[in-house]
């Protein structure tokens, strides 16, 4: 069962999407936050598994909310899923660096919200190449309007390792690198926990961020 908190300030946002996701049997509402700082402690104390993060909340916003749990060694099996527009993609990018796991706009259809919960539940994150390369081209386009963290180096990653970086930077599943690659899908799981391991990065969302600030990929 995933355990998902909503965390909106808007009542009527947040029961929308109880609606949507109530009838699946692998998903159970275990609260409801109007603040980022109601977000963590529900977190914290429903054992939650994914939060549903406005980034625009009062008190404390989903940005920082994001980078507390991210940081939170007690909540470290907590994955973020940002609600945002294409209009504040800036504010995707810092949440991505912070620690989110993906992104959703808010007018998302209902089945696409409950496949991106489970995927983010398990742990992937949830990047499609053409929003990936959407939001990191606006990004790369105006580099005097963000301040982020300095990227690690890429010099202590194999060859290999640079290669599945690329493929997953472009969106691409775990199967479809070990197809692109000819290797089996357990290997390329091995490698990408290896290269996480050595940039620090917390999921598949941080590892793409990393490829294009280091010049591995080019928006």
């Amino acid at each position: 069962m995933i355990r998902l908190v909503l965390a909106d300030d808007q009542a009527l946002i947040r029961a929308g999407f109880r609606m949507f996701v109530d009838p699946e049997p692998d998903i159970e509402v275990v609260g409801e936050a109007g603040t980022g700082r109601e977000a963590i402690d529900l977190a914290r104390a429903e054992r939650a598994d994914v939060v549903l993060m406005d980034l625009r909340m009062p008190e404390m916003d989903g940005l920082e909310a994001t980078r507390r749990i991210a940081q939170d060694a007690a909540l470290a099996d907590v994955h973020v899923l940002v609600l945002t527009t294409f209009e504040d993609d800036g504010n995707v990018l810092l949440a991505l660096r912070a620690g989110a796991s993906g992104f959703l706009g808010k007018h998302v259809e209902p089945a696409e919200l409950v496949t991106a919960i489970r995927v983010v539940a398990g742990g992937d994150a949830l990047l499609s190449p053409a929003a990936t390369k959407g939001l990191i081209r606006h990004f790369l386009d105006q580099p005097a309007a963000i301040a982020l963290p300095a990227a690690p180096e890429l010099g202590g990653l194999t060859n290999r390792e640079r290669e599945v970086l690329a493929l997953v930077s472009q969106g691409l599943s775990n199967e479809q690198i070990a197809e692109r690659l000819f290797l089996s899908p357990l290997t390329v799981k091995s490698h990408l926990a290896r290269t996480m391991s050595k940039l620090g990065a917390r999921d598949r969302a941080q590892l793409v961020v990393i490829a294009y600030q280091t010049g591995l990929m080019r928006a």
